[in-house]
């Protein structure tokens, strides 16, 4: 078994054919410190029984994912949405995730403004449970190409004007992640932000390949695109951020390949241009 590399962290989604058991007990092996995990995670087995795994293979729980997808045009699809967040709350407190990533939504053909509002209203809904169970609440903005269907937070500013409405610093605040905001002429002034705020709750990485042939499932290794990592990540440190850089790679390409492989690649490449 390979020493722990400090801060080296990685999602279970990199992973995705791997059953959870087969993820934790393989980043164990190959010197992952830290998992952070996905609902999917617990098909087969309780989240608590997930979390305890995890804790005897000695790594380090960093969050869950994910939750969010705020925004109906119903009033009952909203309701539903609240509740399904305030399960997934329950879901991180059991495995021992202290951050639950939220990914905000968006309807199609549904003004942004409209969507915004109501991903407010739901996170808002959310906040004193999230309290209660000792979770907090990571807003992840989202690249611009998702605002259509999947997120009407798409830059670290409206993630930082959406925390500032809220006004939960000690529960709500963000998650960034390299994929969906290198392109932000402002992402240094609005990390920046964050982090004065106390609000700079986890950070994951990868790399934007050159060309991207699918926007959902063609994410890179780090080191084999055009996303400035160190510069990124000495952002997050001068704001006063001291957590793991979690790898999270959506790839049906990498997901074809032998997984112990692929797993040495990302250990490899993380310590070459994260660590």
């Amino acid at each position: 078994m390979a020493e722990a590399i400090p801060g080296l962290a990685v999602h279970t989604i990199t992973t995705k054919p791997w059953p959870v058991e087969r993820c934790i007990d393989e980043y164990a092996a190959a010197g992952v410190s830290g998992i952070t995990l996905w609902r999917r995670d617990f098909e087969r087995l309780p989240a608590a029984a997930v979390g305890r795994r995890v804790r005897e293979a000695g790594l380090e729980c960093c969050g869950l994912a994910r939750g969010g997808f705020f925004p109906a045009v119903e009033a009952a699809g909203r309701r539903a949405a609240v509740e399904d967040n305030l399960r997934a709350i329950d879901e991180a407190a059991a495995c021992g995730a202290p951050v639950l990533v939220l990914v905000c939504g968006a309807v199609p053909g549904q003004p942004l403004a409209e969507s915004r509002k109501q991903i407010a209203e739901g996170i808002s809904e959310c906040v004193g449970h999230a309290r209660a169970a000792g979770v907090k609440l990571a807003i992840e903005p989202l690249h611009p190409m998702y605002a259509g269907d999947r997120s009407a937070v798409v830059t670290m500013g409206q993630a930082n004007d959406l925390c500032d409405v809220l006004g939960s610093p000690a529960e709500v605040g963000i998650a960034v992640d390299v994929y969906h905001t290198w392109w932000d002429a402002a992402l240094e002034v609005e990390i920046a932000r964050a982090g004065e705020a106390g609000r700079l709750f986890s950070y994951h990485v990868c790399d934007w390949r050159l060309p991207t042939e699918d926007l959902l499932n063609d994410r890179g290794l780090m080191g084999e695109g055009c996303i400035d990592l160190a510069g990124i990540r000495g952002m997050m440190e001068r704001a006063g951020f001291t957590g793991p850089s979690e790898v999270e790679i959506f790839s049906d390409r990498r997901w074809a390949q032998v997984q112990e492989v692929w797993l040495e690649e990302v250990v490899a490449a993380w310590v070459r241009h994260c660590g």
